[in-house]
């Protein structure tokens, strides 16, 4: 196999298979954490043998007679796998436009190489069987190292696709079971990380939801059965709803805060919860509680002060934000309903938020502190925060803010260090705090270097008792390392 194109096209097809798994399925989609992902990796590992197979043989040898059947063999074999992958993916996960494009190109170009490749290999098996050994130098070692990649990365798929069966949340029906009969909830914001654990829940306790979306194609996430509406407009007057869940708004975390995307992530919030308040008015019969979100950047920077729901707030952005979000539905107050202002901290769960994104570089041994480490992280494991929801509609005297914390607040260097021990990794690398403030200023500044030591006060004082206190526990129950 001597044609300088087809080794070209190789080449390429190895660096954009390459590019696929490290940015695509490690990444941005980090299908190694992803439970729904089983049959995904399972499949990637099949195909990466059979591409180690195929890279070794055309590196180093020249098959001929029934080996070089055999390699014709293997191609059909890995052109089936790879079609089972795209259905699976398709069926699975919506894949992000670059991948899809990524996907389309490797199509394209493994077409070229067939066409190419096939007259040869038929050629080949039409003489005597034999294994004649050959070396094409540099192309040799890329292919090898290939083939090495290529293993490595299936091995991992193997056991990643073992691993994510003990992955899989527990069922939610136990969630909400404090809330009494049968309940109608509007959920805004029931596509995010939270909501859609929210609906989860409330549908499989049997209660009734209407979803807000903006996006109608993002509702394959949610566990029917529900209602969706696209606009609140088409909530009619006589409907009734019991509680209100608004959660909607643009993730203040998916990217730097840039003049345009801090007006965005402002009036997100700001036109969702306007119109909240604007169906409160004119239903005939009023919900009971409008428990709103909000954030613990509220309270703004601190250093190592405990703060509950009676402290002030110091500004900065997620200050600004916050603030103007929780005015817009106080408004609520006046039309006679309780409102709760649902200070949240830093969500935890593997499919979604900050841990979703530490994984994978904690798993590669990548991961660390801060800075120093020193500043305070405020957190809270996904389902006890969908249980305390359900606990504040049921509990009538909580109202005005609530924080969504854990009662167990630990420095950004704790966990770390309890991350790296529950994927037993070390967990010393240090992302320099000058650099990050000087990469993303403000974003760095709040949400990565600085901190807030926030304490859920009112939750505990009425009665609410975490399944979750210490970080510990929630990581080994997250990570598949606990007794459900």
């Amino acid at each position: 196999m001597t044609s300088t194109l087809l080794w070209a096209l190789i080449v390429v097809q190895i660096a954009m298979g390459a590019f696929d798994i490290v940015y695509h399925h490690e990444l941005t989609e980090r299908l190694a954490w992803r439970p729904t992902q089983r049959r995904e990796l399972a499949l990637h590992a099949v195909r990466n043998l059979f591409y180690a197979v195929l890279f070794l043989v055309f590196a180093w040898f020249e098959p001929h007679g029934a080996w070089a059947a055999l390699v014709i063999a293997v191609l059909v074999i890995e052109i089936v796998v790879t079609l089972m992958d795209f259905v699976e993916e398709d069926l699975s996960r919506k894949l992000p436009g670059s991948e899809r494009i990524n996907h389309t190109l490797l199509a394209i170009n493994y077409g070229a190489i067939l066409v190419l490749l096939l007259p040869v290999l038929l050629g080949w098996a039409a003489q005597d069987t034999s294994l004649a050994a050959v070396n094409h130098g540099a192309l040799s070692a890329i292919a090898t190292i290939a083939a090495m990649g290529v293993v490595v990365f299936g091995a991992r798929d193997f056991y990643t696709s073992w691993r994510t069966r003990r992955l899989v949340p527990a069922p939610p029906h136990g969630l909400v079971h404090c809330l009494a009969g049968r309940q109608h909830l509007l959920v805004t914001g029931a596509t995010g990380f939270i909501g859609r654990r929210l609906v989860d829940a409330l549908t499989a306790a049997g209660h009734g939801v209407t979803v807000l979306t903006r996006n109608p194609r993002k509702i394959e996430m949610l566990r029917p059965p529900f209602r969706v509406v696209t606009s609140l407009d088409q909530i009619t007057s006589d409907e009734s709803i019991n509680a209100i869940i608004n959660l909607a708004g643009e993730p203040i975390a998916d990217g730097l805060w840039t003049s345009r995307r801090r007006r965005r992530i402002l009036r997100s919030r700001l036109r969702v919860t306007r119109d909240v308040v604007r169906l409160v008015t004119r239903l005939e019969k009023r919900p009971e509680v409008l428990i709103s979100g909000s954030a613990i950047g509220w309270y703004g920077l601190w250093q190592d002060e405990a703060l509950t729901e009676f402290d002030g707030g110091k500004s900065c952005f997620t200050h600004r934000v916050c603030e103007a979000w929780e005015r817009a539905a106080v408004r609520a107050r006046s039309l006679g309903i309780r409102v709760v202002l649902l200070r949240i901290g830093v969500v935890l769960g593997t499919e979604g938020g900050l841990l979703s994104r530490l994984l994978t570089p904690f798993e590669y041994g990548l991961g660390g502190p801060i800075g120093l480490g020193t500043q305070w992280m405020s957190w809270i494991e996904r389902d006890d925060l969908v249980r305390l929801i359900a606990h504040i509609v049921m509990t009538p005297r909580l109202a005005g803010p609530v924080n969504a914390t854990a009662p167990q607040p630990v420095r950004n260097l704790t966990f770390a260090q309890e991350l790296g021990r529950a994927l037993n990794r070390p967990a010393q690398l240090r992302a320099p705090a000058a650099l990050l403030h000087r990469l993303a200023g403000a974003f760095a500044d709040e949400l990565l270097i600085g901190g807030q030591k926030v304490l859920p006060a009112k939750a505990e004082d009425s009665g609410f008792q975490f399944r979750h206190a210490a970080l510990a526990t929630a990581f080994a129950t997250m990570l598949g390392r606990a007794e459900r």
